[in-house]
């Protein structure tokens, strides 16, 4: 039995209403309604009955709740005990795209840790569509979405829809990485056609709200290139770049150090005009504790290290 679906059920239950009660968690509606769904299966028993007035609180609901409404009280009173006994302790959740830099971010920021508090620290690449979820659902704090900046308005709109705050952090043209001992790495200009005989490495979760797969796919990808690797994590595509010369990615400007551990280089190309952003999301309301304020300001200065030079 999950934690999170009895704050869920007693939240329901006090506001009587499924659509209040995701406003005042922070989540959307769907999402909260698949996790009572989940919760009375688990169960064997109807929580909620839905009327023409609103929710109606069944009885075997009623006794439910009684326990309920105990168990998440108990659990603040420990979380209060907890945090009066150990003052102090640095916390950290956010969720962020595949990018070096951030990566960079990270290592100074724990730099920054305070050695003398404890601290718990999660870090979690992942896609726009999943960071957006994490946030609403309240695993994470913090969120760094990277999206084509021709998309702008649809991640707006949902940053509206969902109550998340937003801020850009850097707008940027992606480069081309591959192998110093590729043929690209010997060329003047590289252009779309003169990649038709490669192997593109590349992430195939991309999402943009209220766009079909297709749609964005097509915006993603060049016609030309017609072989491609799809990965979903960073350490094996610095792997496939750097032993097979046939192979090439694009990505945002990577820190040089990086290149030159795993024998790549980055080319720009004027081809290549698409624009992208890297947005910092977090729910409205939510005020940046000093841990995220920390590691927010090594995001800006790995940016202006690494992205801007």
């Amino acid at each position: 039995m999950n934690l999170l679906h009895l704050k869920y059920a007693v939240e329901i239950d006090r506001t009587k209403s499924i659509s209040r009660a995701a406003e005042v968690l922070y989540m959307g509606q769907p999402n909260l309604s698949r996790a009572i769904k989940e919760l009375e299966d688990n169960l064997g028993i109807k929580i909620f009955r839905r009327t023409s007035k609103g929710i109606i609180t069944t009885p075997e609901g009623e006794e439910f709740l009684e326990y309920a409404r105990k168990i998440t009280s108990q659990v603040d009173e420990l979380e209060n005990i907890y945090k009066k006994g150990k003052k102090g302790r640095q916390k950290l959740s956010v969720c962020v795209p595949r990018a070096s830099y951030i990566s960079y971010a990270l290592a100074e920021f724990s730099k920054k840790i305070n050695r003398d508090l404890p601290a718990t620290i999660f870090y979690k690449e992942t896609n726009s569509m999943q960071t957006i979820n994490s946030l609403i659902t309240n695993e994470c704090n913090l969120g760094i979405i990277r999206f084509q900046a021709l998309f702008d308005k649809y991640f707006k709109a949902l940053f509206n829809e969902k109550k998340l705050a937003h801020e850009t952090i850097t707008e940027f043209n992606y480069v081309l990485i591959t192998s110093k001992d590729s043929p690209l790495a010997q060329m003047n200009e590289i252009t779309f056609e003169s990649l038709s005989d490669y192997i593109e490495i590349t992430h195939s979760d991309s999402y943009v709200p209220s766009l079909s797969q297709t749609d964005v796919l097509k915006a993603e990808f060049s016609e030309t290139v017609d072989k491609r690797i799809f990965l979903f994590e960073r350490a094996s595509q610095f792997v496939v770049l750097e032993n097979d010369p046939n192979t090439f990615m694009w990505v945002s400007p990577i820190p040089q150090p990086l290149l030159d551990k795993h024998h790549l280089v980055q080319i720009q190309c004027k081809s290549n005009s698409r624009m992208y952003k890297d947005v910092l999301v977090y729910r409205k309301g939510h005020k940046l504790t000093n841990p995220e304020r920390e590691f927010m300001e090594q995001v800006y200065k790995a940016n202006k290290k690494y992205q801007e030079d």
